[in-house]
């Protein structure tokens, strides 16, 4: 079974690397090293609690997918790597499925419909688009 990573120390301002071969240090919100970092989450993957209706089982699925591809770098892994990769796929979607049953919350429910034209209109400004 899947065991989880030791937490790294440090916070947001922990450097990458050892400081023998990296002097990137990750400060949330800023580019450092080429890379952008922001408080937000992966862009891909979506939040799924508190919505009216509720997260679909294909949702947290796709959810899980979203984040094992992440963390393994690969979106198609080998074919010495499927059998860990769609076991991974399946005990992320388990965890998460556990999770958004035993999430509670005192703020009303999202709907699906306002969200999806508030980030339509994100993106308009971002890309510069029609909403």
């Amino acid at each position: 079974m899947f065991t989880a990573a030791p937490a790294r120390r440090g916070g947001p301002d922990t450097e990458v690397g050892s400081a023998s071969t990296s002097n990137d240090v990750v400060r949330w919100g800023t580019t450092v090293g080429g890379a952008t970092y922001s408080r937000g989450m992966c862009r891909n993957i979506r939040q799924l609690h508190n919505f009216e209706p509720p997260a679909t089982s294909d949702e947290v699925r796709a959810a899980a997918l979203q984040y094992v591809r992440k963390v393994s770098g690969s979106t198609k892994p080998s074919q010495a790597n499927q059998e860990a990769f769609d076991e991974a796929v399946e005990a992320v979607a388990h965890a998460t499925a556990h999770l958004l049953e035993h999430l509670t919350t005192t703020a009303p429910p999202k709907d699906r419909e306002i969200e999806r034209q508030k980030a339509r209109e994100r993106n308009a400004v971002r890309f510069g688009t029609p909403a």
